[in-house]
C-alpha cells in the first residue's frame, strides 16, 4: 500500500521543484515565460507545499530510498521558494521610503456593485471602430478618473484586459475608463498615440455623464500601454492629467532594440520593428518620437514606475533610467523595483506582486488626485 503513495510523493516533489526552479531560471522562450512570471509571485504557496512534502518525506526517509529522493527534491524547492519571501522586508522598507511624500490614505471600499458600460464608441480611425469600457463606482457622485491602457506588445489586447484592476478601483471611488487603440502590424506608430489622444478628448468631454471629473485624471498603463500612457502624459497631456502609473513600460525604444534582454523570450527587436515599421537606423526619428524619455521635463506629470528586477521583456534598468531623468529634470518620480519579479508580475492572481503593487498604486493615486 505504501509504495504507490511514495511514488506519488516523489512525483509531487519533482513537479514542485520543476515549477519552483523558475524562481531563479529566466524563461528562454515565450512558451515558458508564464512559469517564470508566476513562480516567484506564488512562492509563499510553494513554500508551504514544499514544507509539507518535506515533512512527509522525512517520516519515511530512514527506510525508503524513494522517500529520501523525494525529501531532497522537496527541500530544494522549499529553499528556492524561500528566496522571494526573504526579500520582502527590505522591499517594503524601500517602497515605504520611496512613497513617503507621494502617498495618501485611499478612500476605501464603497458598498454595492460596480456599474460597467461596455463598448462605448469614441473613434472611427481610418474606418476602424474603437470603443472603451467605463467602470463606475456603486454610488452616485463625481469621482476622479483612471484612464487605463492595456499592454500586449502593441499587437493584441482589449479594454477588458486587466478587468480586475478596473473593478477594484471603481469599487474604491474612481471612474475607470479602459480604452482601445489600433494594433500593429497593420497599424504602426504613430497611429496608436493618435487613438489614445482621441480617447483622452472623449474623457474630457463625455466622462461627466458617467460621474467622472475630467480635471482629475490619472493615466495607467502596462508594458506597451505604459509607453503610450507616459508618451501621452509627458507631451500631449493637459494639466488635468495629475499623474501617470507606469507598469514595466518601454522608455527608450532604440536602446531596447539595440540592447535586448538575455535571454529574450519574446524577440524584443522584432516586436519593436513591427510596431515602428523598421529598425532604429532606418527610422531614427520614429524611435525617438515614440520614446517617453524624449519628452521628460520639469513639467512632466508625477510618475510612479513599477518594474521587476528579473524582467526579461522590459528590463528594470529602463525604470532606473526614467527615474533618473525625471529627477534630474525636477519632476516627481517614484520607482518601485520588485527584486523577485518578472515582466507582468501583477497579472498573477493572488501573487505577491499584484497584492503589493496594488497597495502602493492605490496610495499614490489617492495622493495624485488630492493634491
Amino acid at each position: 500500500m505504501w509504495r504507490p503513495a511514495l511514488w506519488i510523493l516523489l512525483a509531487a516533489s519533482a513537479l514542485l521543484l520543476f515549477v519552483s526552479a523558475w524562481i531563479l531560471i529566466p524563461a528562454p522562450n515565450g512558451f515558458l515565460l508564464p512559469l517564470a512570471v508566476g513562480a516567484p509571485e506564488l512562492s509563499p504557496a510553494f513554500l508551504i507545499a514544499g514544507a509539507i512534502l518535506s515533512a512527509v518525506s522525512a517520516a519515511y526517509a530512514r527506510r525508503r530510498n524513494i522517500a529520501r529522493l523525494a525529501l531532497v527534491l522537496a527541500a530544494t524547492s522549499t529553499l528556492l521558494s524561500l528566496l522571494p519571501v526573504l526579500q520582502l522586508p527590505a522591499a517594503f522598507r524601500r517602497f515605504d521610503e520611496a512613497l513617503a511624500r507621494t502617498s495618501a490614505e485611499p478612500p476605501g471600499t464603497r458598498p454595492g456593485d460596480v456599474r460597467v458600460t461596455r463598448h462605448v464608441a469614441f473613434s472611427k480611425a481610418d474606418g476602424v471602430p474603437l470603443s472603451l469600457d467605463v467602470y463606475q463606482p456603486p454610488a452616485d457622485g463625481t469621482f476622479p478618473i483612471l484612464m487605463q491602457i492595456y499592454g500586449g506588445s502593441w499587437q493584441r489586447g482589449s479594454p477588458s484586459s486587466e478587468e480586475w484592476f478596473s473593478r477594484y478601483f471603481a469599487q474604491r471611488g474612481y471612474v475607470v475608463v479602459a480604452i482601445d487603440y489600433r494594433h500593429a502590424p497593420e497599424w504602426k506608430w504613430p497611429e496608436q498615440i493618435l487613438d489614445v489622444r482621441t480617447a483622452l478628448y472623449w474623457i474630457s468631454e463625455e466622462s461627466p455623464k458617467f460621474g467622472g471629473d475630467p480635471s482629475r485624471i490619472v493615466v495607467v498603463g502596462r508594458s506597451a500601454g505604459a509607453q503610450l500612457a507616459m508618451r501621452l502624459a509627458y507631451q500631449e497631456g493637459p494639466s488635468s492629467i495629475r499623474a501617470v502609473v507606469n507598469f514595466y513600460g518601454p522608455v527608450d525604444l532604440a536602446d531596447g532594440w539595440r540592447n535586448p534582454p538575455r535571454p529574450d523570450p519574446l524577440n524584443t527587436p522584432g516586436i519593436l520593428e513591427t510596431f515602428i515599421g523598421g529598425t532604429p537606423d532606418e527610422k531614427p526619428e520614429h524611435y525617438r518620437h515614440a520614446s517617453p524619455i524624449s519628452y521628460v521635463s520639469r513639467s512632466s506629470a508625477p510618475t510612479l514606475s513599477l518594474y521587476g528586477t528579473r524582467d526579461h521583456i522590459v528590463e528594470a534598468r529602463f525604470g532606473r533610467l526614467l527615474d533618473g531623468a525625471l529627477r534630474k529634470a525636477g519632476a516627481t518620480s517614484v520607482l518601485l523595483e520588485f527584486p523577485w519579479s518578472e515582466h507582468a508580475f501583477d497579472a498573477v492572481p493572488g501573487g505577491m506582486g499584484r497584492r503589493i503593487s496594488t497597495y502602493y498604486v492605490e496610495r499614490f493615486i489617492a495622493w495624485a488626485v488630492g493634491r
